[in-house]
């Protein structure tokens, strides 16, 4: 017997046109350089996004090759998102935080042939562009400079292109689309090629309710740039719904995001935590100035937030929602969500636990591997987290060397037998909520147990006059590994570390505890907003333990 169904590809021209035609007035609203907003409706973004496409088939583009993106989160860099695949061609969004020489060799190594680029980010690109492949330049004006000479000005390249060419549609739903390079913190950046079959249903999996709940009445702002794992995939599960959509631009101050919040009647929102804390002291530096919509959905996620930052958001009247996700996992794979045995819980306990546990998205299927194989869901055993999905990952583009991220199988197909291990340590409980405990590289192993570095640091940041914090295991003489506290203070205070030694000391074993604090004015970050241990270990190279 055979299925009667359609065959019917799972490709975001599908996501575009579904837009265009039922939502063509819904607003795409965009804050520019100059910090005036555009504002325009679907049916007018798909225009352009068609002659997009089209421009790109004229200047030569061949289906499979790479268009790079240097943009900030606007209207132009929304069309990018679907005129680029619309040519065959697959998008490839290039960190505007990283160096020259960094995005030389990413752009190198995906074989950007062009390069669309915001005015504001040409001096930029100038110092990378001649190290790489890329042919021609197409500068979109954000602001009021003109295009200098040499470059071409995006609204002259797409005036060429006919919007009535209809856009390519792979006959393979695993076709790229597009590709992202990871934060590179464990050696070189490598590429995830993401196929329109997983963005298609990533962002199905968002519009349901133990997704984000997504639909056509929310208006979704992503401050997580678009050049970071597809902007966590709001603008495609957005368009796909026919959300409005604010985009920030590149002004990620706390007063201009809170202006688009409360102007826009923004619903849901997302970013790392860096950005919330700024957020959150904003808010309680001026009380009354905004008036946030009821209930705004506030995704969290990039980093592990402590549980200050999500009992603040929720007291300000917003709904903070902790997920996790990496490059290699097209954004989020668990979310925070209610179940309903748990609909009585005292919303305190809530967040205790949506802090740190979180459950797997629909069709995201997850394990943890110990030394002795696959642990129990107990909520203890840790191991491994080993996860597999639709959207996961099965190798990375060009990238020799890097099978050991997935596990062996009969096949030889790069995926293994579909489990990716993530490399960081969890447990499951019996309920099923999974407990990120670190990343495998972080954890303290003091006399032969570990410590997790996370837990503690979310206990230190409870204190009320920590901003960030930080631990690091450093080698120690006698038990292998010690951890050492790196402590940010809030603006104006002083800590004791005896102070905060006790705090831990009514919650952790008297092992666990550091044996050191060190106050620093900043924790070193990644471009993307994660703690780069990395730099911090290579501070503290030379520490010497007292005893």
């Amino acid at each position: 017997m055979r299925s009667t169904m359609m065959r019917y590809p799972l490709v975001l021209p599908r996501a575009l046109e579904r837009a265009e035609t039922l939502y063509a007035d819904r607003e795409i609203v965009s804050r520019l350089g100059d910090r005036s907003l555009h504002r325009y409706g679907y049916g007018a973004m798909a225009g352009r996004a068609r002659r997009l496409a089209d421009a790109l088939r004229k200047a030569g583009l061949k289906p499979g090759e790479r268009v790079g993106t240097l943009m900030w989160n606007h209207h132009i860099h929304l069309e990018a998102y679907f005129g680029i695949p619309g040519a065959g061609g697959v998008m490839h969004t290039l960190n505007l935080r990283l160096q020259p020489d960094e995005l030389a060799f990413i752009a190198s190594h995906a074989g950007d042939r062009v390069l669309i680029v915001d005015d504001v980010l040409l001096p930029l690109a100038r110092q990378f562009v001649e190290r790489t492949g890329i042919e021609k330049v197409v500068v979109a004006r954000i602001s009021d400079e003109p295009t200098p000479d040499g470059y071409e000005d995006y609204e002259s390249f797409i005036a060429d292109g006919d919007p009535a060419q209809p856009l390519f549609e792979p006959e393979d739903e695993f076709t790229p689309s597009s590709i992202c390079y990871t934060s590179g913190t464990t050696g070189r950046p490598k590429g995830v090629a993401y196929s329109h079959r997983a963005l298609m249903l990533h962002a199905m999996c968002l519009g349901m309710k133990d997704g984000w709940d997504l639909g056509q009445t929310d208006a979704a702002m992503p401050i997580v740039p678009m050049f970071h794992v597809n902007a966590w995939n709001f603008p495609y599960a957005s368009t796909l719904v026919g959300a409005k959509q604010v985009l920030p631009g590149p002004h990620l101050d706390p007063e201009s995001l809170l202006d688009l919040m409360a102007g826009e009647g923004v619903s849901i929102t997302g970013a790392v935590p860096t950005i919330w804390f700024a957020v959150v002291d904003a808010l309680r530096a001026e009380p009354g100035r905004w008036a946030l919509p009821p209930g705004m959905r506030v995704i969290v996620g990039g980093a592990s937030p402590p549980p200050a930052l999500l009992r603040a958001l929720d007291s300000l009247g917003t709904v903070p929602i902790h997920g996790w996700g990496m490059t290699e996992t097209t954004a989020g794979a668990t979310m925070a969500h209610v179940k309903p045995e748990m609909a009585d819980w005292p919303r305190e306990r809530v967040l205790d636990l949506f802090t740190e546990r979180h459950l797997p998205v629909p069709l995201v299927e997850v394990r943890v591997v110990g030394d002795e194989g696959e642990a129990p869901w107990d909520g203890a055993a840790m191991g491994e987290l080993q996860i597999r999905a639709p959207w996961v990952a099965a190798g990375y583009h060009d990238a020799p060397g890097s099978e050991d991220r997935w596990t062996d199988d009969e096949t030889g197909s790069g995926g293994g037998d579909g489990w990716f291990r993530t490399g960081d340590v969890a447990n499951i409980d019996a309920a099923g909520f999974v407990k990120i405990c670190d990343r495998t590289r972080d954890l303290v192993k003091s006399g032969g147990e570990w410590i997790s570095s996370q837990d503690l640091e979310n206990a230190i940041m409870g204190h009320p006059d920590v901003k960030e914090a930080a631990v690091i295991a450093l080698p120690h003489p006698k038990w292998g590994e010690r951890p050492l506290a790196c402590v940010v203070p809030r603006a104006g205070a002083k800590i004791d570390a005896e102070d905060l030694a006790a705090r831990l000391a009514a919650e952790f074993p008297k092992w666990w505890l550091p044996d050191a604090y060190e106050f620093i004015d900043e924790v070193p970050k990644t471009s993307t907003g994660k703690v780069q241990k990395t730099a911090l270990r290579e501070r503290y190279a030379d520490w010497r333990w007292e005893g």
